[in-house]
């Protein structure tokens, strides 16, 4: 005879998987909301729109600002996400494979930037700015936003390298390979799909910033999200809906991107 579960063995699956439904369902909606304003041919923000129109993304892609301000932001996006890989990933290989006093202190260092209330880093990261005038420059703003994606590297190539068998570059170096050759033919084929992700995840992280920028673009290093900062507050029109579609479409395909490296194993 099977016996019955109890009461809440039986409503507790039902509550959670409600709860989780809900809780989806408010991170989604926004989307199903501003993808169709941006086909609107309203002159203004009016959900649901009256009418179908592309004359939004025409705007964007015809306008020299907004370009501009694409432009930059992707230079900027790049240059963190190669700075960042190449110092995450060497200091991921350090925390992991060397041993030496304070290295719980180096690596709460490291990750500090993901703790530390952006705001607080922002202020910080202006007033160092000034003293040596690199407010307003591309070259700033990609060292700002490699202080707060390094961390993000950091964790991914820690987690690929703990699952590494450590015999593999022995057997290279017993067999004559420099530490350089050894890493850069045996050490990082194996940990490619964390390094990738790692530097996709920063790529983002930089993509989509705007605290910092505020503080540290000035006038010159315009950002595609402070331009859309600035279009909210000045004007109210379905061309920021029409930007905000194209991000989505945008970071669904890096986050794709990311999940089919997460599952690609090292040969």
């Amino acid at each position: 005879m099977k016996l019955k579960k109890p009461f809440y063995q039986r409503v507790f699956p039902t509550v959670f998987y409600t709860y989780c439904v809900a809780v989806f369902f408010l991170l989604i909606a926004p989307i199903f909301i501003v993808i169709p304003i941006s086909f609107s041919s309203d002159q203004y923000l009016r959900f649901p729109p009256s009418g179908f129109s592309l004359q939004w993304y025409a705007k964007y892609f015809g306008s020299r600002q907004w370009m501009e301000a694409t432009f930059t932001s992707f230079e900027v996006a790049i240059g963190t996400a190669i700075l960042a890989t190449i110092l995450g990933t060497m200091l991921a290989m350090v925390l992991v494979r060397a041993k030496f006093p304070g290295k719980g202190i180096v690596y709460s260092l490291a990750v500090s930037p993901m703790i530390v209330p952006l705001i607080i880093t922002a202020i910080g990261i202006y007033f160092f700015y000034a003293k040596l005038k690199l407010v307003g420059s591309i070259p700033g703003l990609i060292a700002a936003h490699t202080v707060l994606a390094i961390p993000l590297v950091l964790i991914l190539v820690m987690a690929t390298l703990k699952g590494f068998d450590e015999t593999l570059e022995k057997a290279a170096l017993s067999l004559g390979a420099n530490p350089l050759q050894t890493f850069l033919h045996v050490t990082l084929p194996v940990i490619r799909p964390g390094v990738i992700s790692g530097s996709l995840f920063a790529f983002i992280a930089s993509f989509d910033e705007l605290i910092v920028v505020i503080f540290v673009a000035g006038t010159h290093a315009v950002t595609l999200p402070k331009k859309m900062w600035e279009s909210i507050r000045e004007e109210i029109e379905p061309t920021i809906a029409a930007i905000a579609t194209l991000l989505i479409v945008l970071s669904i395909l890096l986050m794709v991107a990311i999940e089919l490296l997460r599952k690609k194993p090292g040969r």
